[in-house]
């Protein structure tokens, strides 16, 4: 079987995570911090925050930026239910605006003219998606977020290492900070890295910085200086509503091995999308596909076809096990409930019936790169 994703882990990893289990903590120690700074550095971060999950991690980013109920907040039908959810967790609500169709990301032309068919101040923020590990221009969003008062999330889950390069030809790599209030990461096991399950906030703000340690363990502070009161060496002080969204000591031991290995996965991962580029970009049948683009990270590697449920069955049938990203959110059951429907965004939907992510992870091997080559080719030669 070839599936769409796989972890790698190696006896590195595994024994990381035993010294950690021996060590004399399991969680809240040594290692969060250092999988931290490791990973802001990564991204070239000012601060880190590590959490359960990418999930947890939108929904802390949400919090510290005073979502609260009323609300409004734009994002992508093209994405994970989580970047929208989030909002929904705090009490707002969740507007869309349709996807660029060369990119497959939010379209910031189609953001522009949503904020501009309301009242002024009625919007709060923007939640772009580095979907497929595409990095979204974040220059451009910001640009229109200034002009409005809004804040910026980047959900950044599929884009570990991946960048844009800027107007002075310097590389800005997705969660660094410069343009996104906070960015999130997700460390799933298809995903970059893995710890398991967990998350990662990026931020260059002190302020957000201070607010999501707190958040992560329920708003609850040790630190001297801002206590209330002080009863003693034991005491803490629980000053805000917060979470227990922490990540164990274990899961970072693991985290700190996987992001030594990152740079060489995502080589990796841009050698497959090559390949793939190459053999495809002739193709009648393939409407569209994720190409060669400067840094773009490859979590997927995504292909347009009329004939997407006919090849999907195609290569399962040859073990090759594909998958669909995404099933556009504002059409699913919950969302549907909120007045949307079919037809409001369709660049979405046109995406969503013709999109199939081919396998994409780093140790994959030749062989079975060239067999779901020759699978797809085959299908469109012979059909």
């Amino acid at each position: 079987m070839i599936p769409y994703g796989k972890q790698n882990i190696t006896d590195e990893d595994i024994n990381a995570v035993i010294n950690a289990l021996r060590s004399d903590y399991l969680t809240q120690g040594p290692r969060i911090k250092e999988f931290e700074e490791a990973f802001a550095e990564y991204v070239s971060a000012r601060y880190a925050v590590a959490v359960s999950n990418g999930t947890a991690a939108l929904h802390l980013a949400a919090i510290a930026l005073s979502v609260e109920p009323g609300c409004n907040v734009i994002t992508s039908p093209i994405t994970f239910v989580a970047s929208a959810n989030c909002i929904k967790y705090c009490g707002g609500n969740v507007y869309f605006a349709d996807i660029n169709p060369s990119t497959f990301t939010l379209d910031v032309r189609a953001v522009e003219e949503l904020i501009k068919s309301k009242p002024a101040g009625f919007f709060k923020g923007i939640i772009p998606v580095d979907l497929a590990g595409y990095p979204v221009n974040l220059a451009e969003f910001r640009k229109l977020a200034d002009e409005h008062g809004l804040w910026i999330i980047e959900d950044a889950c599929h884009a570990p290492g991946g960048f844009v390069v800027d107007d002075r030809g310097e590389r800005q790599y997705c969660g660094n900070g410069n343009y996104a209030d906070v960015s999130v990461f997700s460390f799933h096991p298809v995903k970059h890295i893995t710890t398991g399950e967990g998350g990662m906030i990026t931020t260059s703000d002190v302020n957000l910085h201070k607010k999501l340690i707190s958040l992560r363990t329920h708003g609850i502070t040790r630190e001297h200086a801002m206590l209330k009161e002080n009863h003693g060496g034991w005491y803490y002080e629980m000053q805000e509503l917060g979470y227990n969204y922490r990540l164990t000591d274990f899961q970072a031991a693991l985290g700190i091995t996987q992001l030594m290995k990152a740079k060489n996965g995502l080589q990796r991962r841009r050698e497959i999308a090559k390949k793939y580029a190459s053999e495809f970009a002739e193709v009648n049948g393939i409407l569209a596909h994720s190409g060669v683009v400067e840094g773009h990270a490859y979590h997927l590697y995504v292909i347009r076809t009329n004939r997407r449920n006919e090849l999907y069955e195609y290569l399962r049938e040859l073990n090759i096990y594909c998958q669909i990203h995404y099933i556009p959110v504002h059409l699913m059951p919950y969302y549907r409930h909120f007045g949307y429907q079919y037809g409001d965004f369709p660049n979405a939907e046109a995406y969503y019936s013709q999109c199939l992510s081919l396998p994409m992870y780093p140790t994959m091997e030749d062989r079975d790169l060239d067999y779901v080559i020759n699978a797809v080719l085959t299908f469109f030669q012979d059909q």
